[in-house]
């Protein structure tokens, strides 16, 4: 039977389950389990906005799409999180006031991407982030903008775009009057218009510009223009508006894009507009193209590689190429040992274009002196190279308060003008990352600039000419990890717009390595960076890659690398490849790779060639401008080479039990067309396999969370228990069958019990989307990639013994890691730090909440205890391995010859031997070695 999906998460839902994280954190028998952030911070995330104090420009507030909100005091030198004790990190627009120190989040980022997440309304703290209350507005999922009067801080004014893959009513232009309490709606276009951007006027809170956005998206098409998209004007505080585009010269009807305001003052206006309406015709006889697609197949990749970025920029644009395959994108693919001209012109062309018309306008700027009577395009040239061909990224525009001539544009690259407008010049300088989404221009003091973008936050001084990169924080949005099986492993990941890096496990993440010059991670390929792939016989042989299949194999030791996407055959149909084309090395032979398009691929040669395993796995695609019909997820059984699970964006998941001889779909009972984020097979039981079904692309949060013991015949709804949020990924433990791993939108989940209930696994890991999971067996390390923080690790090995008899136990108690003598222990090399104190963790559980002792014998003579309020569930001791007073002379007196010193911290440590650590009845031994 099939079970139909698709029904939008209402506002109630999504509150009860905020309600209910909460209280399976404050129960979970996990949350002693302490998460640690191991970065990496020298690439960054997508910054939406930036507040900054007036009066003192060293402090500020940072807000991540999906990382949260951060301060600093310091002008950026460290930078603290402020929001991680809220119930989301998802940011569209934040506002300060500065008087009271009062601040406000609209929560749910303001662009419309593939991982814009929803947020929860609006946050509101008045102690600096300390603790937060949210005030309304909680379906509005997405926000613009927000504004505070400047003379009454509990007058906000509210812009929200609104569903992002549904319509809704709760979008448009909010006004509160009491700080929160009650809203009132001021501005209603219809169920698919929003506000994307309000601005006021600086010398009069009355006067003020909103843009509306008109905007559909789905899963495989976007639609950012409307006629409904359009400018109004407030003359009253935002109580009531005015359509102000409409025969002003401005453009209106349905190729209007998005839309950013600056004002300057309460008449004078800049607006930039993603403009959809299509360039005028060019002749026939006279190409405008710098290339034909037939001189550029004909290049050798050194002539494309020599080619000005303006010219590559050109050629892509008026070709149609979409999305983030600008000049700086394709030379990365291009470069030693990737691909060629013609077969990226075929690739682009395959999985990229629109079909061929005329370019659209894209990005223009428009200028009004009397208050929107009238608008005139500021330029007669096209901006090119602001936009390509995705403006519904981007949208923000500034102007010098100083000076009403000094504006700047932000896209793929930021420009700025100094004549209003006329002309442009870039300020897309080194240390800058490429698209550019919020700046802050100081008011009082002309080039001080404050800019944030994909790949984190930059400052400059000289008004663009030279930029300072002020990336020391985790919130790298991470697709994809893995890791190796080095001695010391290293961790893999790929992600948003920030490429694939590499690094150890154990890297310290801290600003030290500016010292010597060199972060301890390191990148191994450009562009958006999807999921690795490394061989266990040979960690310097990676396979991985960036957006839409473009895949390499990479020998980290010499440096090469080749291009092993599959391609089709002559007169084939091309191929569908999803954002995250997903791959895997076979565990019976790492030789063998499979990747997925629509089709299931297998090479038995490390890339190097391909055959086709299945037909089309999926429905077959649907018209549109993304990628859609195609594979999302493959998992080979460990039990047998060529049992293989594929699972689509569609909703299809598939088998074969004979390397892809015939195939049989198994999800006919599952809810249907939604997008398959994870299928599992599993490394316990030949027949089992897990399914998790994520519906973000229907504004469906529901955990949809599936095992079955027969290859997918029959299915078993395990997801009831966790809160509403869309699920990314579900792992097995490596070595307890019973311990499965969920990553949803709004944080982790363990469960103890194949599925039958869960527990919030949270413990310093924020409400914050995990995408990928990996355990490094060895180690006994879970590797969390989240979608906004970098990435989190934890020692699993306790939570492995669990099973029916500990948990019937009063007290269980777990290994403890043997440690090495130091004479640094007690003891600082320097009298400016403190001295070296040794840990070692003593993990144990108990059945209930109570006090413990944790006993410390050497031998039968008591040296040490150590009392613990402990919680139900896992809990850790730290024991600094010293001797109490009484244990100390204990000790002595049965070791008479023992010749143990007091250390520069008075305490006395222990000598190398074994020891051991009781709980009641329950011990454990260790060594000091």
């Amino acid at each position: 039977m099939s079970l139909l999906a698709q029904t939008t998460t209402d506002a109630n839902s999504i509150q009860q389950s905020l309600e209910q994280k909460s209280l399976m954190m404050n129960s979970s028998l996990v949350k002693n389990i302490e998460f640690i952030n191991i970065g990496p911070t020298v690439m960054s995330g997508r910054v939406v906005d930036v507040a900054v104090n007036p009066e003192n420009t060293t402090e500020f507030y940072v807000g991540y799409a999906s990382g949260g909100l951060w301060y600093t005091n310091n002008n950026g030198t460290t930078l603290t999180p402020v929001l991680d004790n809220a119930a989301t990190l998802n940011i569209g627009d934040i506002a300060v006031d500065w008087k009271t120190g009062t601040i406000w989040v609209g929560t749910g980022e303001n662009n419309s991407s593939r991982s814009s997440y929803a947020g929860i309304g609006i946050l509101k703290s008045t102690d600096k982030g300390q603790t937060w209350q949210n005030v309304g507005l909680l379906d509005t999922h997405h926000i613009g903008r927000i504004l505070i009067n400047p003379n009454n801080p509990d007058e906000v004014i509210v812009g929200a775009i609104g569903h992002l893959y549904s319509s809704n009513k709760e979008r448009g232009i909010f006004k509160t009057t009491d700080g929160g309490k009650t809203w009132a709606k001021t501005l209603f276009i219809n169920e698919n218009t929003g506000i994307i951007d309000v601005a006021v006027a600086p010398e009069n809170f009355n006067v003020m510009y909103a843009a509306s956005w008109q905007r559909e998206r789905k899963a495989w098409n976007f639609d950012g223009d409307g006629e409904n998209s359009a400018i109004y004007k407030s003359t009253d505080a935002g109580n009531s508006w005015t359509k102000i585009a409409d025969n002003s010269g401005f453009p209106t009807g349905n190729g209007v894009g998005r839309i950013g305001l600056a004002v300057f003052n309460e008449n004078t206006v800049y607006a930039l507009h993603d403009s959809q309406y299509k360039r005028e015709p060019k002749s026939k006889k006279v190409t405008s193209y710098n290339l034909t697609k037939e001189q550029f197949k004909n290049l050798t990749s050194a002539e494309v590689l020599a080619l000005r970025n303006k010219t590559l920029d050109t050629y892509l644009k008026e070709y149609g190429f979409r999305e983030k395959f600008r000049a700086e994108g394709v030379k990365q693919l291009l470069k030693p040992g990737g691909m060629k001209p013609k077969e990226l012109m075929t690739f682009l062309d395959n999985e990229m274009a629109v079909a061929f018309e005329e370019p659209v306008i894209g990005a223009e700027v428009f200028k009004t002196t009397n208050g929107g009577k009238n608008w005139k395009k500021t330029h007669t040239n096209y901006l090119d190279g602001i936009y390509s061909s995705y403006g519904y990224y981007f949208g923000e525009i500034r102007v010098d308060l100083q000076d009403e001539n000094s504006i700047y544009v932000l896209g793929v690259t930021i420009i700025k003008s100094k004549n209003g407008g006329k002309n442009f010049t870039s300020i897309s300088k080194e240390n800058t990352h490429s698209d550019h989404q919020a700046l802050w221009v100081n008011p009082k003091k002309s080039g001080h600039l404050l800019e944030g973008n994909d790949g984190g936050l930059n400052i400059s001084y000289d008004d663009g000419e030279n930029w300072e990169k002020l990336n020391n924080i985790p919130v790298g949005q991470f697709y994809a990890v893995n890791v190796d099986h080095e001695k010391n492993y290293n961790v893999y990941g790929g992600l948003q717009d920030n490429g694939v890096w590499f690094g150890p496990n154990n890297a310290r993440i801290d600003k030290s390595w500016k010292q010597y010059g060199q972060n301890p991670y390191q990148s191994i390929m450009g562009g958006d960076g999807m999921q690795v792939q490394i061989d266990d016989r040979n960690s310097n042989i990676v396979y991985t890659g960036s957006q839409f299949g473009s895949y390499f194999r990479i020998d980290r030791q010499t440096g090469s690398r080749k291009y092993i996407q599959p391609k089709p055959a002559k007169k084939e149909k091309p191929y569908r490849f999803n954002w995250q084309t997903p791959i895997q090395l076979s565990k019976h032979n790492q030789d063998i790779l499979y990747l997925g398009s629509n089709k299931l691929h297998r090479s038995l040669n490390q890339g190097d060639t391909w055959e086709t395993i299945s037909e089309d796995l999926t429905h077959g695609g649907k018209k549109g401008n993304v990628a859609y019909g195609t594979l999302t997820t493959i998992s080979e059984s460990p039990f047998q080479f060529g049992l293989i699970y594929t699972g689509s964006d569609d909703g299809i998941i598939s088998l074969t039990t004979n390397g892809g001889g015939s195939w049989t779909k198994i999800s006919d009972n599952l809810p249907q067309d939604l997008w398959v984020s994870r299928v599992i097979a599993s490394k316990f039981k030949k027949a089992r396999v897990y399914a998790t079904l994520n519906g973000y692309r229907f504004d469906d949060f529901t955990p949809y969370i599936y095992r079955s013991d027969d290859y997918g015949q029959t299915w078993i709804n395990i997801g009831k228990e966790i809160p509403t949020s869309a699920v990314n990924v579900i792992k097995e433990d490596s070595e307890n069958e019973n311990i499965l791993y969920l990553g949803t939108d709004n944080g982790l989940y363990v469960s103890l019990n194949q599925g039958t209930s869960w527990e919030a696994f949270s413990n310093n890991l924020p409400n914050v989307a995990v995408h990928d999971l990996v355990i490094q067996p060895i180690a006994k390390d879970l590797i969390v990639a989240t979608h906004g923080r970098s990435l989190y690790k934890t020692n699993i090995a306790a939570l492995q013994k669990i099973n029916d008899s500990i948990l019937a136990k009063s007290v269980a108690i777990f290994k403890v890691k043997n440690i090495t003598k130091s004479k640094r222990w007690g003891n600082s090399r320097s009298p400016w730090r403190a001295a070296n104190t040794p840990q070692v963790e003593v993990p144990f559980y108990v059945n209930a909440d109570k006090k413990i002792t944790i006993d410390v014998f050497s031998g039968k003579v008591k040296i040490n205890s150590i009392s613990i309020d402990a919680d139900k569930g896992f809990n850790k001791a730290i024991y600094d391995v010293s001797f109490s007073e009484k244990g100390l002379k204990s000790y002595k007196k049965a070791n008479k010859k023992a010749a143990i010193q007091k250390a520069d911290n008075e305490s006395y440590y222990l000598p190398k031997g074994k020891y051991t650590l009781k709980i009641g009845d329950e011990k454990i031994s260790f060594k000091v070695e």
